[in-house]
């Protein structure tokens, strides 16, 4: 039965959803299906950009080095860039505008630049390699690409067919996004945007290996938003009947890609929202995010499951003072169980928290909170009200009774609009009746969580990282020595998951895995290269179809991992 905390819960969320209240729904049609919608959502990213940065245009928002920005003064700085972006570089509503660069403070002056200038948002991976980055950039068509001098030189050479701009990190947003930069933003007229004009692309990889552009429109991000949002003043309102509220600026830090879903939207992008101060680090160290931590009062940390989990075993942990963070989320991977105790027994005045969600569904999904959460540690949480409609589909789209396996779909207001050019694989997503199919299989308890158990597409999740399998294997085939491979998934105390592969060589041939190894780094990113490679002398198990029996290649193999 429902526990306590659940019931407290939705009491508050029946309370914040209310008629009048900040948070209250209508019913509106989405594609011929009736869904629930927050009737004070602003209409699009500009209007809420504008809204909360005058609210809190006096308070710390962005702290990047030596870089510290108000949610005024960045408001300010991007519209000097969606200006120049209009003015000088021609961009128009509609027209698809990249982002290839690390996390910074101009990073994200440069996202609310390209929405406020019409532009879509195109966010590109940076950990790719330059072929890989070009790909996505010409699938996207791109009018123009704003990267850093190491994408830039990455993108050398590359067919990207876009113009690349460069802009640089830390200092003045005026000296680093100077290539876009508007002294006299005000002689310019920025367009009206739109509920329905278009607003982000995000890649996400699938099955068949070829990266996707999941785009959607302001409608779908603002909603996703606001979901986070209204799941954020609920535990407030928690907190407070506890007599628990924090009284100082809610802080975050960001150590995660803020071109991965989690990074854009329950972190980065919800701060405007309730006034969260960002503390940004280049690149994850856990001790480095322990002193920022500590330095900057930071409230709430959302990574990648190893990343809480390195702070809570860091070896220098008590050497800083963590207590005000009392919130340590994680996304983007399944947690292993053992890491939620590990978590709360380092922070026994804090809670670990975990979130479901996906780039198409604009990271709305699931959560699971507290001590639900220390309750139920394998589950992935029940879904986020008020606007998550979440079953159990089988293959042919029926809902399945509570307790049977099947597909973990989606459907809510927040989904995404589809895959860019790519009608096909937006018609395999969803249903008829608009629920988006997540490839990930699991049930519903008796009290409404969700647990996942297998997944139904090829996919290896590493740190948050979505790896294609098909992908892996394309690159190794492309060497000459090779005959056939399996890539699949091993599980990985640090990583949740990594890819490993087995291959075998033409007759005569001989390929070492070192040598295999060194040939995908020019291929493929670094992420992607298996950690484990290992070559069959003999050919590779078949079904009856003839196809390499993946199942049996990773049992042969996957003892071998715990035997070194």
């Amino acid at each position: 039965m429902p526990s306590e905390l659940d019931d407290t819960l939705n009491r508050i969320m029946d309370g914040l959803t209310g008629p009048g209240q900040l948070f209250e729904t209508k019913d509106v049609d989405n594609k011929g299906v009736t869904m629930p919608a927050f009737v004070n959502a602003p209409p699009s990213l500009a209007h809420y950009f504008a809204h909360y940065c005058n609210e809190h245009k006096d308070t710390p928002f962005l702290v990047d080095g030596e870089t510290r920005l108000t949610f005024g003064q960045a408001y300010a700085a991007a519209r000097s860039v969606a200006a120049s972006l209009v003015a000088d570089h021609g961009i128009a509503k509609g027209d698809r505008v990249g982002i290839a660069a690390r996390n910074s403070a101009n990073w994200i002056v440069a996202y609310m630049g390209i929405i406020m200038a019409g532009g879509v948002a195109t966010l590109v991976n940076g950990f790719w390699t330059g072929e890989e980055m070009a790909d996505g950039i010409r699938l996207a068509g791109c009018k123009l690409v704003l990267a850093d001098a190491q994408r830039a030189a990455r993108l050398e050479g590359t067919d990207h067919r876009s113009t690349v701009v460069t802009f640089s990190h830390g200092g003045p947003a005026s000296e680093g996004l100077s290539s876009v930069w508007k002294a006299e933003p005000g002689s310019v007229t920025l367009p009206e945007m739109a509920a329905d004009d278009l607003a982000t692309i995000l890649y996400t990889s699938g099955s068949t290996g070829q990266s996707k552009g999941a785009y959607s429109n302001h409608r779908s991000v603002i909603h996703g938003i606001f979901s986070y949002v209204a799941q954020t003043v609920m535990s407030l309102g928690y907190l407070t009947q506890k007599g628990e509220a924090p009284s100082s600026q809610p802080s975050a830090l960001v150590a995660v890609p803020l071109f991965h879903v989690t990074g854009e939207i329950p972190l980065f992008l919800q701060s405007y929202a309730i006034g969260r101060k960002l503390v940004l680090m280049p690149k994850w160290d856990a001790k480095e995010a322990m002193r920022l931590m500590e330095a900057e009062g930071v409230t709430y940390f959302v990574g990648v499951p190893l990343m809480s989990h390195e702070i809570a075993t860091h070896p220098d942990r008590k050497d800083y003072d963590l207590s005000e963070c009392k919130s340590f989320a994680a996304g983007g991977a399944p947690r292993p169980v053992d890491h939620v105790n590990a978590i709360k027994e380092a922070f026994p005045e804090g809670f670990p928290l975990l979130g479901y969600g996906l780039t198409e569904t604009n990271a709305v999904g699931c959560g699971n909170f507290n001590e639900n959460y220390l309750a139920k540690p394998g589950s992935t949480g029940s879904p986020s009200r008020p606007l998550v409609d979440l079953a159990i589909l089988d293959d042919s789209g029926a809902s399945l009774p509570q307790g049977q396996v099947g597909e973990i779909s989606i459907r809510s207001i927040a989904n995404f609009e589809g895959y860019w050019q790519n009608e096909e694989a937006t018609r395999a997503a969803f249903t008829d009746d608009r629920y988006f199919r997540t490839g990930d299989l699991g049930y519903l308890d008796e009290d409404g969580y969700v647990f996942i158990v297998d997944r139904k597409k090829d996919i290896i999740i590493r740190g948050g990282e979505n790896i294609a399998c098909i992908e892996v294997e394309e690159a190794i085939y492309g060497h000459p020595d090779i005959a056939e491979c399996s890539v699949f998934g091993l599980p990985d105390d640090r990583y949740g998951e990594v890819p490993a592969a087995v291959y075998h060589v033409k007759d005569g041939r001989n390929l070492a895995p070192d040598d295999l190894c060194e040939y995908l780094e020019a291929r493929i990113a670094a992420f992607k290269i298996p950690q484990y490679l290992w070559q069959s002398e003999s050919a590779l198990p078949r079904l009856g179809t003839q196809k390499i029996d993946k199942r049996a290649v990773k049992a042969a193999y996957q003892g071998r991992v715990s035997a070194t």
